[in-house]
């Protein structure tokens, strides 16, 4: 037993005598007789060895559970050990080749043919386990012998040496693949089957060919037409890795023949004009008209994005007869932030059409080798792939490998051998394939894509290619890759090679090979000739399908709608919110600070914030408008206040009571997320992009998390619309405030958002009551006016006892974008005018009362963007007397709202007919830290701010 680690019976050889003894229980004839005397005995012991039913299963439609027999294949190796004792010299050498098998299934890849370039690969003699992928590991005359392969090779007995060739084929050819490191034994013995009966090759038929042939010409001919008729505009060509385009159209052949009804690309700049024209048919009419720009190009100032970024959709009917809806995601610069945008699409589409396999709609994401290692956004949308509220049932993955990040080179840009060694996180296969190889590029898209429709599972596939240019058409590669780029200039094009390879063939002629790419070529030229005559420039269509109910634009073009809901119907709320089902054990904490405290609400009918915002929710959900809460701790609320799903004490069943409230058309979805800001925050706004009719919030622990989002809010959501005509209604809770908790938890960074604000792009609010909430978030919903919301939600003010709201409140009136001081004060006799927002106002009413300063009106802006002008210009106008306008803040003077008020308080001033009135600031000192990190400084602060605004304005009053 000392070698057993080392014997052919280890847990390296499971799969191997799984299939053994699965061909010996079918037939034990079929196996060798030194393995039927082992399988014998131990069946005659009365031990049983394997689950047969498991073992006869044919592969499963469904993802398997984790694991899959391993631990049945781990006891049958404890049994055998003992037999192993003294075995005889063939089963010394069939442990050998058992051995080699799994060691070409295990290590075969590093051996593979991968680079179209042929450089030699880097040595690896760290790996122990590689010499075994060599036939020296074998004498001449072992070689000669008869062996063992296994159950799932086709030919159970063959000499050695062709096993040797098969599996080289297999494994070590133009593909090389990573699935040995697979937890669930079914899914490898799956791989297996469909790799080691074809040699991980399927004949191609000559239509086949002629298919492929095509492909590989239209998507040459397209880059080699940009780059004679538009030299030197930037495009991001393909060259070098057009084997993208077939191994594209094999996934949604593949697809379509298992119930794949629509998918979402998500991809760079690199090829994606390929992918437009060739995948997803847009005509090169359209193509060719973005080249040249529009026709008034002062029509699309400050508006517009080049079109490398823009994303499409269109009908694609496979060579099947399947019909399938392509989705090419707009997307920025940014690589691979695109990539949670698509997945929380794609969740959304699902959702919608009760899609609970999620084998109808697919993401399929296409990465660059250095951005998928590099971009962190990456890893976080991989972790989600698997997470109950964003599980997707698998992304296809696709790597355009061209060995090189711009200038950088990959020993330079990652620590691993692959690009895509991130994947490794999730139990998923790795495909890699020689781009220069295109029916291996094809054989395993169908493969990748039969894996992802069966398991419900990501998969990768690494194409390794190259960049036949830099890393645009005006950059010049050798300065940095000079190497590199004399083998690459020296290359024929992959379409070359394989129209060279039908030829010899003797399946496709040169001539005719000629004559398809003649056609492609005369093809782009009648377009240009059709553009030149008449441009066919064409905006995004937008506020289609489910969008055409809604309007963006000017803030002018959002009707009034009411939000007020009768008090009836929220008194019944608040009691279903206050109820826990018969038996169901409430902790006692919050038994008392929730339960018991909505139940003396409906009588005190006062209401803080947690169910000012609960009966937001309840009542939208009622009237048919779904929504969906995600962030972290977003169940409990970072600060105990939400409580949305309540947790039995002796059971932890689960209790959502808001789940009450859902219809047919709407229910209540909350989901606490992984401690990840930018993919999930992108995977909401994608989902916002296909639910216009619901209510999509993504919550801050702290506001200031936001700042690990900060792409997705510069490229997506403020600028979306202006870019690319999309709409998103994703609201953004963010609590804000300073309550002397330091520099990282105090402020939300208002002054981000509203120097992003421009052109009504978005919503930017500071709410500062129960009732404010409610009609916000019912605003954002009913309103059929879509703009991203951004809120400062509160902490402190979740429970601070003057700030509650009368649920008369809720059953009347609406949002109110500012709110006016208290009837106390006269507009008349008021000389100093405080604008503020958020919870700085109870400390500024607090102080002006006692000092009974009546002359000071403190008026909350509860809508900072789009900015109220018209309100506060008329109030303003309301105060003869006014001789000061301050605008009063928390946050540090270079932080906050103040240098966006401060201008267009000038204005509002301006306006005024009577006497001029002096602006001015107050609020903390310019500072480079959002927050002092001690909270008796931070009192210190405070009192100064509220002392300057009251106490001199009462000094100044009288």
């Amino acid at each position: 037993m000392a070698n057993f680690q080392d014997s052919y019976l280890s847990g390296a050889n499971i799969d191997f005598i799984e299939g053994l003894y699965a061909r010996y229980l079918q037939d034990p004839s079929s196996v060798d007789p030194s393995w039927r005397e082992i399988f014998e005995r131990n069946n005659g012991a009365g031990r049983p060895i394997f689950n047969k039913t498991l073992l006869e299963a044919p592969a499963p439609a469904a993802a398997p559970a984790k694991g899959g027999n391993g631990k049945a294949a781990g006891a049958v190796v404890q049994a055998l050990a003992p037999a192993a004792a003294a075995p005889a010299q063939d089963v010394k050498l069939q442990a050998r080749v058992d051995q080699t098998i799994t060691a070409f299934r295990l290590r075969g890849h590093l051996r593979a043919t991968l680079d179209p370039l042929g450089r030699p690969r880097p040595p690896l003699e760290h790996v122990a386990d590689l010499p075994m992928v060599d036939e020296k590991h074998f004498s001449s005359a072992e070689r000669e012998q008869i062996v063992e392969t296994g159950s799932v090779f086709p030919e159970p007995r063959v000499k050695l040496a062709d096993l040797l060739a098969r599996l080289r084929r297999t494994y070590a050819g133009s593909i090389g693949v990573e699935f040995m490191h697979m937890l669930d034994s079914e899914r490898r013995r799956w791989l297996m089957r469909r790799m080691e009966h074809a040699e991980n090759r399927l004949p191609f038929p000559v239509e086949e060919q002629r298919h492929l042939l095509t492909k590989l010409s239209y998507a040459e001919g397209f880059e080699n037409f940009l780059h004679t008729k538009y030299v030197g505009v930037k495009r991001f060509s393909l060259d070098g890795g057009e084997s993208l385009i077939p191994m594209l159209d094999a996934i949604l052949e593949v697809g379509g023949g298992m119930n794949l009804k629509e998918v979402v690309i998500g991809m760079a700049h690199r090829g994606r004009l390929n992918v437009l024209t060739n995948i997803l048919h847009k005509s090169p009419d359209q193509i060719f008209s973005e080249f040249e720009g529009p026709a008034d190009p002062k029509a699309y100032i400050g508006r517009g994005d080049v079109k490398y970024h823009m994303g499409f959709s269109s009908d694609h009917t496979t060579r099947g007869g399947a019909k399938i809806h392509l989705s090419l995601a707009f997307n920025p610069s940014h690589l691979e932030a695109v990539n949670p945008v698509v997945e929380g699409r794609v969740r959304a589409k699902q959702d919608r059409s009760s899609d609970t396999e999620r084998t109808r709609v697919m993401p399929l994401l296409i990465h660059g080798d250095a951005a998928f290692m590099g971009q962190g956004v990456v890893a976080e949308t991989l972790n989600l792939s698997r997470l109950k509220g964003y599980e997707t049932g698998g992304t296809l993955h696709l790597v355009i490998n061209n060995q090189v990040g711009f200038t950088t080179d990959p020993n330079d840009s990652r620590s691993s051998i692959y690009a895509t060694a991130i994947a490794q996180m999730l139990d998923v296969p790795v495909f890699h394939v020689n781009g220069d190889d295109p029916e291996a590029c094809v054989h395993v898209a169908r493969l990748a894509a039969e894996f992802r429709q069966t398991f419900k599972s990501d998969v990768v596939i690494d194409l390794i290619c190259y960049r036949r240019y830099g890393h645009n058409e005006g950059d010049d590669p050798s300065f940095t890759q000079p190497a590199m780029y004399e083998l690459i200039r020296k290359q024929p094009t992959v379409r070359t090679l394989y129209a060279q390879k039908l030829a010899e063939q003797g399946t496709i002629s040169a001539d005719e090979s000629e004559a398809v790419k003649q056609r492609c070529l005369k093809e782009f030229d009648e377009a240009l000739t059709r553009i030149k005559a008449e441009r066919q420039f064409k905006e995004p269509s937008a506020l289609e399908g489910l969008w055409k109910p809604y309007k963006g634009g000017s803030q002018k073009n959002a009707p009034e709608v009411p939000t007020a809901v009768d008090k009836g119907r929220l008194r019944e709320a608040l009691k279903k919110l206050a109820e826990v089902p018969a038996g169901f054990n409430v902790h006692p904490v919050v038994e008392r600070t929730v339960l018991k405290k909505r139940q003396s609400m409906l009588e005190s009918e006062e209401l803080l914030w947690s169910e000012g915002e609960a009966l937001a929710y309840a009542t939208l959900i009622s009237e048919g408008y779904g929504v969906r809460l995600s962030g972290q701790d977003s169940e409990r609320g970072t600060f105990s206040h939400r409580h949305s799903v309540l947790h039995d004490v002796k059971t932890g069943e689960r209790f959502v009571p808001l789940k009450q409230f859902s219809t047919s058309k709407a229910t209540y979805q909350v989901f606490n997320s992984p401690l990840s800001e930018m993919g999930v925050l992108g995977f909401e706004y994608g989902y916002s992009l296909d639910v216009p009719d619901g209510l999509t919030i993504w919550e801050a622990q702290f506001g200031d998390f936001a700042n690990g989002g900060q792409i997705i809010i510069d490229q997506f959501i403020a600028a979306g619309e202006s870019k690319w005509k999309r709409l998103s209604g994703l609201t953004l809770l963010l609590p804000h405030g300073y309550e002397g908790q330091g520099p990282e938890h105090s402020s939300a960074r208002l002054e981000r958002f509203l120097s992003l604000s421009a052109e009504d792009n978005m919503q930017v609010c500071y709410p500062t009551t129960p009732a404010q909430i409610f009609h916000l978030l019912r605003r954002q919903a009913v309103r059929p006016y879509r703009k991203p919301l951004v809120i400062m939600s509160p902490k402190s003010l979740l429970r601070r006892p003057e700030a509650f709201s009368k649920l008369d409140e809720l059953a009347a009136g609406r949002f109110q974008e500012i709110i006016h001081d208290r009837k106390e004060v006269e507009p008349a006799g008021v000389t100093r005018l405080l604008l503020c927002s958020g919870k700085v106002y109870y400390d500024l009413v607090k102080a002006r009362d006692e000092q009974k300063a009546w002359n000071i009106s403190i008026v909350r802006v509860e809508q900072l963007y789009p900015f109220p002008y018209d309100t506060l210009a008329s109030l303003v106008q309301s105060m003869p007397k006014l001789t000061e306008l301050f605008w009063v803040q928390e946050e540090p003077r270079n932080a906050g709202a103040w240098y966006f008020m401060f201008p267009r308080l000038h204005d509002v001033a301006s306006s005024r007919a009577s006497g001029p009135v002096k602006i001015g600031y107050i609020g903390r000192a310019d500072a480079a830290s959002p927050a002092t990190g001690f909270t008796k400084t931070h009192d210190y602060e405070q009192h100064l701010i509220v002392e300057e605004a009251i106490l001199r304005g009462t000094k100044n009053g009288r």
